[in-house]
């Protein structure tokens, strides 16, 4: 069996709300439920995980009671960094699971079911697999008060679902915990394993600010 470990601890800081990010209403919906739906419209025999801060659950539990929202998921807390809290996810699957884990952004509601499935394909056949775009803007990389263009070609900008093999990210979580850890592929590329690339899709945007609201907006009533 594979699984999905989605990963939702934002405080909406940076939205200028009380209510955290992922909550925030979509076209209706709360951004978290559209992100669950999409890892669904994926393969509904996907196990999905939802890690959320214990503060946060009961106010979710309300939410689905309320929106009727009935897809089958298991709930892990949250840790202390992202690292901690896929960690916690990762406790959820079973010590005999052999299949594919995958680690999503709970506030990223519109990766591309075909961009999912080639992730999920990629590790089956490799490992590890993340999804990934190009970089479309010319690119400076600053020194002090100095700055010098680099070469955007040789550059992408990484998305989620990261996925990889059950045991291979079982074991790279069994590491101690280091701030050099910025994202899964990290964790797992620290033991020496080779993180293939997939194309992601440009719609699969990270929602952090008001302006995003108004791009998912726009996206979910595209995607009718």
């Amino acid at each position: 069996m594979d699984y999905a470990i989605i990963v939702a601890g934002g405080k909406g800081l940076r939205m200028g709300t009380d209510i955290p990010k992922q909550f925030l209403p979509v076209a209706g919906l709360p951004v978290l439920m559209r992100t669950i739906q999409r890892f669904k419209e994926y393969s509904e025999s996907l196990h999905i995980i939802l890690v959320l801060p214990k503060a946060q659950q009961e106010y979710w539990k309300e939410l689905c009671r309320k929106h009727n929202f009935n897809v089958e998921h298991s709930i892990a807390d949250g840790g202390e960094t992202r690292f901690h809290s896929v960690k916690n996810g990762l406790a959820l699957v079973p010590d005999n699971a052999d299949g594919v884990v995958g680690v999503h952004d709970g506030v990223r509601p519109f990766p591309a079911t075909s961009v999912i499935a080639h992730c999920y394909e990629a590790a089956r056949r490799h490992g590890a697999a993340i999804p990934v775009v190009p970089v479309v803007e010319t690119v400076r990389e600053t020194d002090g008060e100095a700055s010098h263009t680099v070469p955007r070609d040789r550059y992408r900008l990484v998305q989620t679902p990261q996925t990889f093999g059950i045991g291979l990210l079982r074991k790279a979580y069994g590491q101690k915990y280091t701030d050099m850890f910025t994202d899964d592929a990290s964790v797992v590329e620290s033991l020496g394993h080779r993180i293939t690339l997939v194309e992601g899709n440009r719609e699969n945007i990270k929602i952090t600010t008001p302006f995003d609201i108004v791009v998912a907006e726009a996206l979910a009533k595209a995607d009718k």
